[in-house]
């Protein structure tokens, strides 16, 4: 419970009270490695923060029942299903394992009660907010103006763990492209 207190303290103070509420109601859960956090067309209820492992999100295209992998969250990270948390409707994605992880949550109604009482929430909500947005600008900003060999580079530049702790098929379908075309990047650098 350290890790995610002093991760939310370099964000912004947390007053005492809010402090034991955090101890008082924060869970604790284990996701072995394949099982699944969130399965699509399931409501995405608690928020969740990653202590240690690895989690993919992914949807399922329609027209060609290929699992498109939209997220990798480690360490650190913050992981919900977002229109599925914040409208309590159920999600169109899935969220699973890729190792046995282990993450720190709270429901939905415990974070919306904690942003009504410990005003000092609000900040750090907005702040993670901003962080997370920042980075699916820039994920769809590369998807859409980058070629898979550019986008390769930048997640080489800018997540390269994720490059040995992910499978290949799951990272080709993050960078929009086929397996066979990872493997001829990886070759070329």
């Amino acid at each position: 419970m350290d890790i995610l207190l002093r991760h939310l303290e370099s964000i912004h103070p947390l007053s005492d009270e809010l402090r034991e509420y955090l101890l008082n109601h924060v869970r604790c859960r284990e996701i072995t490695k394949r099982d699944y956090l969130l399965k699509a067309g399931s409501v995405s209820r608690h928020v969740c923060f990653i202590v240690s492992g690895l989690l993919r999100c992914f949807y399922v295209k329609n027209d060609s029942d290929a699992e498109v992998s939209s997220w990798f969250m480690k360490e650190g990270d913050v992981v919900f299903s977002i229109e599925s948390f914040y409208t309590q409707t159920p999600s169109y994605e899935s969220i699973q394992a890729l190792e046995d992880t282990q993450v720190f949550y709270i429901s939905f109604e415990e974070l919306e009660f904690i942003y009504q009482q410990f005003p000092e929430f609000n900040f750090i909500g907005r702040v993670l907010t901003i962080h997370y947005h920042k980075l699916w600008g820039e994920q769809l900003y590369s998807i859409r103006m980058h070629t898979g060999k550019q986008r390769y580079e930048w997640l080489l530049n800018n997540h390269a763990e994720l490059l040995q702790r992910v499978p290949a098929k799951y990272l080709a379908s993050y960078l929009d492209i086929t397996e066979i075309s990872l493997s001829r990047i990886k070759g070329q650098l």
